[in-house]
């Protein structure tokens, strides 16, 4: 499988596209069951510093990627495209600091005590149904839409990235999240997507509500994504992509949520880079990532990214660089967080790849990095895809 391929794979198992190399499939009449998975590993060393105080871990981890195992279920009946998929998302990692038992051995399972078995996201558990000529109604569990190409356009979703001992509690590092963009997550819905015409498609739907504020939630959320997909030539292309996202609370404290998105990929010969940004209001903490967590209520938030990425041969070598600000609310000042990049890809072969990464973040801001942060981190370790 070549490094473009595996990034085929990586989006089939985050946006639910499965289908492009699965590594067993059966079929049985007009049915299919195909099974496809990645694990990954690497070693992180970091150094972080607050204030004047230094520093240093060493972890083995889970990259931006968990692990995945999809079990995708295919057929077409009586003129509809039917879809069926379950992915289960297991980590390396734990939370306890002793092998094989939690950290207070005496705490017998109460509320606190840190577990010493790795976890298991189901992140996918949907199924869809449509056709080329009317679109696709999807209902379920999956990969959201706001913040959706982003994060499959991060180069470091086959590395670490930033914030690498995320990895402990979540399965999973946080690439460029919270330094460029928001988490788009896996997210119950309800959304409808159109055939694409002319390279045009757009997706839009209805969200589970999350009580970010208030004490009710009379209304699901909304996310809506238009795209545009051209290609001059075998080696010009490119994706122009617009996103919206909206969400409201009711009940004493409520605020609504909302927020827009912009950006765009272009592809030439062995060269891609990618620019974007977002804005919005109510999301939640911009520097933290996460969509909704909003303990300084309604607070601002915006972000940009940038990266370019060149293949030689068989090995990707890519920059990037982002920054979120968050203000308002209850936060006394802007706080920032920013982060780059320098990232080497490796194909072995068609099922793993090595990754060498290096990584620099700072935090600003008296609200929610007293003292400063600053941390280099150096990773390396590899990534298989079957």
């Amino acid at each position: 499988m070549a490094a473009s391929g595996r990034i085929v794979l990586v989006t089939a198992m985050c946006a639910a596209a499965v289908g492009q190399a699965q590594a067993v499939s059966f079929t049985q009449g007009d049915a299919t069951l195909d099974i496809n998975g990645t694990i990954n590993g690497f070693y992180a060393h970091r150094t972080q510093e607050v204030g004047d105080v230094k520093t240093k871990d060493s972890a083995l981890t889970n990259g931006l990627l968990p692990g995945w195992i999809n079990f995708v279920f295919t057929t077409k009946v009586e003129g509809l495209d039917i879809k069926a998929h379950v992915g289960f998302a297991p980590g390396i990692n734990d939370k306890s600091d002793v092998v094989g038992l939690p950290s207070d051995p005496s705490c017998g399972g109460d509320r606190g005590c840190d577990s010493p078995f790795s976890q298991i996201d189901t992140r996918n558990l949907y199924f869809q149904f449509g056709s080329s000529d009317w679109g696709t109604v999807k209902l379920g569990r999956d990969i959201g839409l706001f913040g959706q190409k982003i994060i499959l356009a991060d180069m470091t979703l086959l590395g670490v990235g930033g914030n690498s001992y995320a990895a402990t509690p979540f399965n999973t590092t946080f690439g460029m999240i919270g330094h460029g963009y928001m988490y788009t997550g896996f997210q119950p819905q309800i959304t409808y997507t159109t055939p694409t015409m002319g390279g045009f498609s757009a997706s839009a739907g209805i969200f589970d509500p999350n009580r970010f504020a208030g004490d009710e939630t009379e209304e699901p959320g909304f996310q809506a994504m238009l795209n545009y997909d051209w290609k001059a030539g075998d080696t010009t292309s490119g994706s122009v992509w617009a996103g919206g996202v909206h969400q409201t609370t009711s009940g004493d404290g409520s605020f609504d949520a909302r927020g827009l998105e912009l950006g765009a990929k272009l592809g030439f010969g062995n060269f891609e880079a990618v620019a974007y940004g977002f804005d919005g209001k109510g999301l939640g903490l911009s520097t933290v990532g996460a969509l909704f967590f909003s303990p300084f209520e309604e607070t601002k938030g915006r972000g940009y990214f940038v990266q370019g990425t060149y293949k030689f041969g068989k090995t990707k070598v890519g920059l990037n660089y982002g920054e979120n600000r968050d203000k308002d609310g209850l936060l006394t000042e802007t706080n920032k967080f920013r982060s780059a990049t320098f990232g080497v890809y490796h194909s072995l072969n068609k099922y793993v790849t090595l990754v060498g990464e290096y990584n620099r973040e700072k935090g600003t801001g008296a609200d929610l990095f007293p003292g400063d942060l600053e941390t280099r981190t150096i990773s390396l370790g590899g990534i298989l895809f079957f």
